[in-house]
């Protein structure tokens, strides 16, 4: 053993402290692209619910810059996926959704008297604009409830089951192929305006209801799909109200696992810490803070509504749970209600982001449909570490500082495996974008070594950067 006196000469060698040492050794994160994990597709919100009615009220300029927060990829979070609610109530109360067919047609075997007025809520004016002007693709349709009349307890909330599903029957007859044929009526009417709707889902929070339920229900809804034309759209389920607790709804659907596409749940009783028991793509469809009041705080004291905790919530769900996709409750909403259940409120008929939509920024514009999960080593202490492949063959490496003090240099080395020659820094030499508590998804300058292969920028703490390289085959020239 050396002394202490010697030892600390050589710790001390060069000038050089031990802790300087370890920090500059454990600064550089490795990517490791032959070591593949979920494909993503992507990072959503709603506008369910009538929350498209308001913000669709407001003056033009705002509703553009409501928009453009929500899915510009330059200008805002650049969100992929729209949730859209598909109506079950008989009239526009304040906080509803009116359906498609609000009044019983007569019974289960009638001829249906499906109604559209063109703007479904609201929702297709916000879907529209999604796709035609910004570029999204995923738009899914979900269910909180069938009409009540279709349903035990006559009512479209309170609980109750659809007519017909096991321990469900009701003097009205069996409703599971009506409400099969309601759903395909709801997408049809889409398609009319300009928009797909690629993910269907008939169920919200089923707290009450079984996976046997759900399964019968499954074995109506995929044949009546296929029958009209619509094989292309993927049935989601079950958006249970935990995540853990789709485990159990699961087991009890397994001989239609197969036509399902999407295994969904929210994060409100239990959030994605480890991955469900499917082989299928996992989505978190909702999750928000709903008690406490607005903030647009990045980091205060660590609080549920503050961005860092948004962007360590999505780390978590994304290498834990092993979700391809990430969904915000509610965007934007001009109410009364002043808590941090959205990430976008009206004050004055302003429109004004919190920092929970920032943190969506860093993964969703640099995330994009498609992209590939792969292997990160390496990260500091208390720093968190994601890496992504994209279609376009660009790297994106998000890194969150969990750390006080001051910032740090912190470097993003490509690995040789599977790699290519060598890259170049995105967005011609822009190649890392910083959000803390005084920037947006701004962008700041990385050094790119001379191998093509290391990027490094300085990390300022308690922050997130998105670090972005393209193979220099693709460079702009």
């Amino acid at each position: 053993m050396y002394p202490t006196t010697l030892l600390s000469s050589l710790l001390l060698l060069g000038g050089v402290s031990a802790l300087e040492l370890e920090s500059r050794q454990a600064s550089t994160i490795t990517v490791d692209l032959s070591r593949t994990f979920q494909t993503m597709d992507g990072f959503g919100t709603s506008e369910a619910f009538q929350r498209a009615v308001t913000m669709k009220r407001l003056p033009e300029d705002q509703q553009r810059k409501f928009l453009d927060l929500m899915f510009s990829t330059t200008k805002g979070a650049g969100l992929s996926i729209v949730r859209n609610g598909i109506g079950s109530s008989v009239d526009m109360r304040d906080d509803w959704m009116v359906s498609i067919q609000p009044r019983n047609p007569g019974g289960p075997n009638a001829a249906p008297n499906y109604v559209w007025d063109g703007s479904d809520n609201g929702q297709v004016w916000v879907s529209q604009e999604a796709v035609k002007t910004y570029g999204v693709k995923t738009i899914y349709a979900n269910a909180w409830s069938a009409p009540g009349y279709m349903k035990t307890n006559n009512n479209d909330a309170n609980g109750g089951s659809l007519c017909g599903v096991s321990g469900a029957s009701c003097s009205s007859g069996d409703w599971k192929q009506a409400f099969a044929n309601y759903l395909v009526q709801y997408i049809k009417f889409y398609a009319q305006e300009g928009v797909e709707v690629t993910h269907l889902g008939f169920l919200n929070e089923p707290d009450y209801t079984s996976g046997t339920q759900a399964q019968d229900f499954i074995r109506v809804l995929r044949p009546t799909l296929d029958r009209n034309n619509l094989t292309h759209v993927i049935i989601n389920c079950c958006d249970t109200m935990g995540w853990s607790a789709m485990n159990g709804m699961l087991n009890q659907m397994r001989s239609v696992e197969g036509s399902l596409g999407v295994v969904t749940g929210h994060a409100y009783t239990s959030g994605p810490s480890s991955p469900l028991s499917t082989r299928h793509k996992t989505w978190m469809t909702e999750a928000a803070d709903n008690n406490g009041a607005w903030t647009s705080s990045w980091y205060s004291n660590g609080g549920a509504g503050e961005g860092l905790t948004w962007a360590n919530n999505i780390h978590g769900a994304v290498v834990n749970g092993n979700v391809s996709a990430y969904l915000y409750w509610i965007g934007g909403q001009d109410r009364p209600s002043n808590t941090n259940s959205k990430m976008i409120r009206v004050v004055n008929k302003q429109v004004e982001p919190s920092k929970r939509l920032w943190a969506f920024a860093n993964w969703s514009r640099f995330v994009r449909p498609g992209a590939v999960r792969v292997s990160t080593s390496g990260a500091p202490s208390n720093v968190r570490t994601t890496a992504f492949m994209n279609v376009d063959g660009t790297i994106a490496v998000q890194v969150i500082n969990n750390n006080s003090g001051s910032a740090r240099t912190i470097s993003v080395n490509i690995g040789t495996a599977g790699a290519g020659s060598s890259f170049v820094a995105a967005a011609d030499g822009v190649a890392a974008w910083v959000t803390d508590g005084s920037k947006d998804c701004d962008q700041i300058v990385a050094t790119l070594d001379a191998s093509g292969r290391t990027l490094s920028a300085s990390v300022p703490p308690r922050s997130m950067v998105s670090f972005v390289l393209r193979p220099a085959s693709g460079a702009k020239k």
